[in-house]
């Protein structure tokens, strides 16, 4: 309880509405669908819609919402855009939250 209460208190309001916020943005079913698939490799919006059975228009939307937030990145090869996760934290964020989920007995 102790350890708890230190922590709220370094946590300032900021950086608590900063955290809440990071959520909202993988509080998306298609985006974390999308940081799953590039979370080996990169891959580009084309072979992602493919994946994911979607419009390339609607996962450059998603996308443009991921690099603003900071969760990827991109890189021009040529005519093709193709992204990857900006760093190892999403990742490891991910696999928790799939830990979590499994370790409670949800699907």
């Amino acid at each position: 309880m102790e350890k708890n209460l230190n922590v709220i208190r370094l946590l300032s309001e900021k950086r608590s509405e900063e955290l809440a916020h990071f959520f909202k943005v993988m509080g998306d079913s298609t985006r974390v669908k999308i940081l799953f698939l590039i979370s080996d490799s990169e891959m580009c919006v084309s072979q992602i819609a493919n994946a994911l059975g979607m419009t390339e228009a609607a996962i450059s939307h998603q996308f443009q919402t991921l690099r603003m937030n900071g969760l990827v990145r991109r890189q021009r090869r040529g005519r093709t855009i193709c992204y990857k996760l900006d760093d190892h934290h999403i990742n490891a964020i991910m696999a928790l939250g799939c830990e979590h989920i499994c370790e409670k007995g949800r699907h």
